[in-house]
């Protein structure tokens, strides 16, 4: 039995036992990893997914993480005084060893799925923590607060002022003391406007 998986933005035909170079998985040595997008499975009944094959996954062993071949990119503008340039590169991989093809159970086995490299997914669930917890905020704010365009003479460029020294609703900026606020020019209309729209 053999099976189409993809990872890392490509696709491989695996068998039990084959060893592959993977792009770099979040994953140390010795620990078994899922791929859970399989596209196909072959052998007596073959299932070709559409595009992935349901409950369908390939368990693997991390064996190591290596560097792949050195690759040298060499540019060069033939001409005189012309401008050269030599950029190396190595490759993070993953060597990992196929031991098992699931036709299906996968999402049930209790086995790591098989992600990104480490350092990427660990900024980047805080990061996701922290825009969630940003979005929330304005959203909530956003919710409590007036619409200060509808008061005449108050653009959304002034309205954004306003939100920014922290007046969001017409009752605010009713309150507010016309010769004193020093943080957005606030004219006496806009104080009466919105005691009115206060009401």
């Amino acid at each position: 039995m053999f099976a189409v998986l993809k990872t890392g933005g490509k696709q491989y035909k695996v068998q039990a036992g084959d060893i592959l170079r993977v792009e770099k998985l979040a994953a140390s040595a010795g620990e078994t990893v899922q791929f859970n997008e399989v596209l196909m499975l072959g052998g007596d009944t073959p299932v070709v997914g559409a595009p992935l094959v349901a409950g369908a996954g390939v368990q693997a062993e991390v064996i190591d993480q290596i560097k792949g071949d050195k690759v040298i990119n060499f540019v060069k503008r033939r001409r005189k005084h012309s401008s050269k340039r030599t950029v190396g590169h190595r490759q993070k991989l993953t060597l990992v060893k196929i031991t098992d093809i699931l036709a299906s159970g996968a999402e049930k086995s209790g086995v790591k799925a098989a992600t990104g490299s480490a350092p990427a997914g660990a900024v980047a669930a805080p990061a996701a923590k922290k825009a969630a917890k940003t979005a929330e905020a304005p959203a909530a704010a956003a919710a409590a607060a007036d619409d200060l365009t509808a008061i005449t003479g108050v653009g959304p460029a002034a309205a954004k002022k306003l939100n920014d020294a922290g007046i969001t609703s017409y009752a605010q900026l009713a309150a507010v003391d016309v010769d004193s606020f020093d943080a957005v020019k606030v004219k006496a209309e806009w104080v009466a406007q919105a005691a009115d729209l206060a009401k």
